[in-house]
């Protein structure tokens, strides 16, 4: 079992930065993929970014390829998401997600565990 901490949202102006911080628990995270997903108010979750369990592998979206860096510190169990020029339309809930398959994907359905969410809101 996998528990997951989001924290690290809140509100920024367009161009700022945040840093999403992802805490887990449980002995088996370093071997986990873990992910960043979001979903904005009347949308489908989306993928944004994920992460091999050893972190020499990653995926993004494309629309955040380039302005947004995922990365891990399994001495830690935690999982970051650094996220550079936002814009409005990043605006929504984020979410962490783990599982113990290896290959990376970027569909909500691959991933087991989940964590409550951080809001991220971006004024224009």
């Amino acid at each position: 079992q996998v528990q997951l901490v989001e924290s690290g949202g809140g509100l920024v102006q367009a161009g700022g930065s945040l840093r999403l911080s992802c805490a887990a628990s449980g002995r088996t995270f370093t071997t986990y993929k873990m992910a960043w997903f979001r979903q904005a108010p009347g949308k489908e979750r989306e993928f944004v970014a994920a992460i091999s369990w050893g972190g020499g592998s990653t995926i993004y979206a494309d629309s955040v390829k380039g302005r947004f860096t995922i990365s891990r510190d399994n001495a830690k169990k935690t999982m970051y998401l650094q996220m550079n020029g936002l814009k409005p339309e990043d605006t929504a809930v984020y979410y962490c997600s783990a599982d113990p398959k290896i290959f990376l994907q970027a569909v909500a359905g691959a991933y087991d565990y989940w964590g409550q969410g951080t809001q991220v809101t971006v004024s224009s």
